[in-house]
């Protein structure tokens, strides 16, 4: 005779995520502001896939190795000024031109967690602020 445990599995809820944290019932916490090395990865990886050229040629045409490249346009790695304006060249950019676009996407990313924060305020919902009464 053999004792054969179940075979039910116990199943765990999921942890919460940054967005979740905070006491029951609470309103979702505005998206946090990127990181300038996730929108230069972003910018990198949409001009090569806009050229339709591969991370392999990108990378000889800069002279760094491809693991690194993508790193980089996966935003995982802060890379240095050369290596941004070796991986721009290669693409027809200048560093300025790599910069610019990149500082758009923060100006549009930025844009609309100030809309979400906007409207919490007019919902009523954000509690973050200084609140005087008389």
């Amino acid at each position: 005779m053999t004792d054969h445990a179940p075979n039910d599995a116990r199943v765990l809820p999921p942890r919460p995520g940054p967005a979740a944290s905070g006491p029951p019932g609470a309103p979702p916490a505005a998206p946090r502001e990127p990181l300038w090395r996730h929108l230069v990865g972003d910018v990198l990886r949409a001009e090569r896939q806009a050229q339709e050229r591969t991370l392999k040629d990108v990378a000889e045409a800069a002279r760094i190795s491809m693991p690194y490249l993508s790193e980089v346009e996966r935003g995982r790695k802060e890379a240095s000024s050369e290596v941004l304006a070796a991986a721009a060249g290669a693409l027809g950019l200048g560093l300025g031109d790599l910069l610019a676009r990149t500082h758009a996407e923060l100006v549009r990313a930025t844009a609309r967690r100030s809309a979400v924060r906007t409207r919490s305020v007019r919902n009523g919902s954000a509690r973050d602020g200084l609140c005087l009464a008389a």
